[in-house]
């Protein structure tokens, strides 16, 4: 294929999503389609599709939609059932309130804290914690909105300085659990390079290296930013906001601490396995999935003993199976990001691409900048931290191959660069709920949120390539 047209129909491409997502328009089909009409032209043009593995269903018109096909059967035998399997947990944890107590049991040190700017650094960290129980990033603002809002009011910290704090709680706590790890560790385990690679190892290892130094320094920023942003508009807005009530958390001592821990038990079991690996030399090898069952069957029964029925804990496990079923459409974007790659593959951008990183060999940071730049444009522009990432994620290794860079120099920038900056997008959820709560506007909102967001993105680059260069 002529390398101008190539270029053309991938540009038009990337134009045809970047617009269905400002649109809102949902982002697996366009991504579903678009790598299917990818896969059609290609074919019209006389270019072979699916790889070398791939085996024609005999009839060329068929083949982009076996493509699809085989792709989902790939995913559910790795990442994707993951993915499904913490969804079913975290909806259990939901239904034994256990997410409710341990929201419940952390922010309750806030409260006795009198210091307004202490407060804020406090608030964010614990806030992105709480991340861990409950990943999205809207439903923890609307959580801490509701407990946590009345409470920073009363100690005298302004609507905006409150309303920051709250918007930036979800950015990038490193988890085994999360879907952008699983997927990234799962693509990065099928290369010799990073054979045998775990979510927990791909954590432990490199993402906290990074992700918790710039944690800090993004609390600290805040600290700063809020502060200074308060004596600057001098603004104390006396109104008080009225939110939901919230629900009293009964129970003894052992209940409370048993069910705050609970939801966050596969991370903790995860990260006992990987201590007594690294410092007593005693391996167990425990996936993901078997973290998350093993925690599921000390949750039921956990669950018996505090309701004193085993019929009434079991009642309950089919929560479980049903936020499996809702974690589909997240394995679905991950197909479809994949299905929309196989396209660009297929008219020939992704070898182009390779050759153009083996002629830029030696330039270190270039590829890692680019596509954090283009991470930062689409997340600013749709509101999504997840929003094409998963597209991307099946290209990182080859790309860092061809430009002899170290891989994690392009996910972990990538992954954190999405997740920070969405608290800077006037269009993304968490941002428009919490400005519609306290009744400020939007891009107020952003002002306050984007000097720490945006020095935690810079921070995070540049440790990145430190470490991983």
């Amino acid at each position: 294929m002529n390398n101008f047209i190539m270029y053309s129909i991938a540009f038009l491409s990337v134009i045809a999503v970047i617009v269905m997502l400002i649109k809102k328009m949902d982002l697996k089909i366009t991504l579903f389609a678009m790598g299917v009409v990818l896969m059609y032209i290609a074919v019209f043009m006389g270019n072979t599709i699916g790889g070398d593995n791939f085996k024609s269903s005999g009839l060329t018109v068929l083949d982009p939609l076996l493509i699809v096909i085989n792709e989902f059967k790939a995913s559910f035998n790795s990442a994707g059932f993951i993915i499904m399997i913490l969804g079913g947990y975290t909806s259990y944890m939901s239904a034994i309130n256990a997410n409710e107590v341990t929201v419940n049991t952390l922010t309750k040190p806030i409260k006795k804290i009198k210091s307004v700017y202490i407060l804020v650094p406090a608030v964010f960290l614990i806030g992105n914690l709480l991340s861990l129980v409950i990943p999205s990033a809207s439903n923890l603002a609307i959580i801490l909105l509701a407990t946590l809002y009345p409470v920073l009011r009363q100690v005298g910290m302004t609507p905006l300085t409150t309303a920051a704090v709250i918007a930036t709680t979800a950015t990038v706590m490193p988890t085994p659990l999360g879907g952008d790890n699983v997927a990234i560790a799962s693509e990065l385990a099928k290369y010799a390079a990073f054979s045998g690679l775990t979510v927990s190892d791909y954590v432990l290892k490199y993402h906290a290296a990074v992700s918790v130094p710039t944690l800090i320094v993004m609390a600290v920023v805040h600290f700063f930013w809020q502060k200074y942003m308060d004596k600057r508009t001098r603004k104390l807005n006396k109104d008080e906001i009225v939110v939901d009530a919230v629900k009293e958390i009964k129970g003894g001592i052992f209940f409370r601490i048993i069910y705050t821990l609970l939801p966050i038990f596969p991370i903790l079991l995860l990260i006992a396995i990987y201590l007594l690996d690294a410092f007593r030399d005693v391996t167990v090898n425990i996936s993901v999935e078997l973290a998350v069952v093993v925690s599921f069957v000390v949750a039921i029964i956990c669950e018996a003993i505090h309701k004193k029925s085993i019929v009434s804990a079991l009642s309950k496990t089919d929560f479980f199976f049903k936020g499996m079923g809702t974690s589909m459409a997240t394995v679905a974007l991950l197909v479809a990001a994949t299905v929309y790659v196989s396209g660009l593959k297929s008219i020939g951008l992704i070898s182009s691409l390779q050759t153009t990183m083996f002629e830029i060999q030696g330039s270190g940071f270039i590829l890692p900048l680019i596509l954090v730049c283009l991470t930062l444009l689409i997340v600013l522009l749709s509101g999504s931290g997840t929003a094409l990432f998963y597209a991307l994620v099946p290209l990182m290794m080859p790309l860092a191959m061809a430009a002899n860079i170290n891989a994690l120099a392009i996910t972990i920038p990538m992954a954190l660069a999405g997740n920070i900056i969405r608290a800077v997008s006037p269009v993304a959820a968490v941002i428009m709920i919490v400005a519609g709560t306290v009744k400020i506007s939007p891009l107020d909102l952003v002002k306050r949120t984007s000097v720490p967001m945006i020095t935690g993105i810079l921070f995070m680059f540049v440790l990145s390539m430190i470490l991983f260069l």
